[in-house]
């Protein structure tokens, strides 16, 4: 029996296949909007680890879950499916009406940092931002089922209510100079 490898040598000319085996250059739209919400899912796990909140880790992990799946959606050419209910949409919902009404109105820009697992947090959310804006580029030209951007855009929202929540009213404000 052959033993397995990791490596192939098959991308080694800076291709490789989508799910269905159509093989795409590496820099393709679609192979950069999966590869960034693998990304932003590799950065999850990470903010997971910085935080004590089983309620907070709870969520974070079921988005992790549907990442996954909008990954696999994004890395399969013409798939229309849908790649998680609408109820994936509406507990992210609820859980930045419930952070809104514990935080304070915010008036002014936060700056990034604080503490770690604040910091990780609005790093989660860029990457998530900059994984919206890849998604959108490709849906110029793919049919992308809109709940993909629906669920990225109300997970980014749901990273910057986390931030805030972790900064725990410690949060620095910017002052313009200018």
């Amino acid at each position: 029996m052959k033993k397995a490898t990791i490596y192939t040598g098959i991308g080694d000319n800076g291709t490789t296949s989508l799910i269905g085996g159509t093989r795409v250059p590496k820099d393709h739209k679609r192979v950069e909007a999966y590869g960034t919400i693998d990304e932003l899912n590799a950065h999850l796990g990470l903010l997971i680890v910085a935080i004590d909140d089983d309620e907070a880790i709870s969520m974070l992990e079921e988005a992790e879950s549907n990442l996954l799946a909008i990954g696999s959606c994004l890395a399969t050419e013409g798939d229309t499916a849908t790649p998680l209910p609408q109820a994936g949409i509406t507990v992210l919902e609820n859980a930045i009406d419930c952070m809104e009404a514990e935080l304070p109105p915010m008036h002014k820009f936060i700056l990034p940092g604080g503490n770690e697992a604040a910091a990780r947090a609005n790093l989660c959310r860029t990457v998530c931002r900059r994984a919206e804006r890849t998604i959108v580029s490709l849906s110029r030209e793919s049919m992308i089922d809109s709940t993909i951007l629906v669920y990225i855009n109300r997970l980014s929202d749901y990273l910057f209510l986390l931030q805030r929540q972790l900064l725990d009213g410690k949060e620095k404000i910017w002052e313009k100079h200018c």
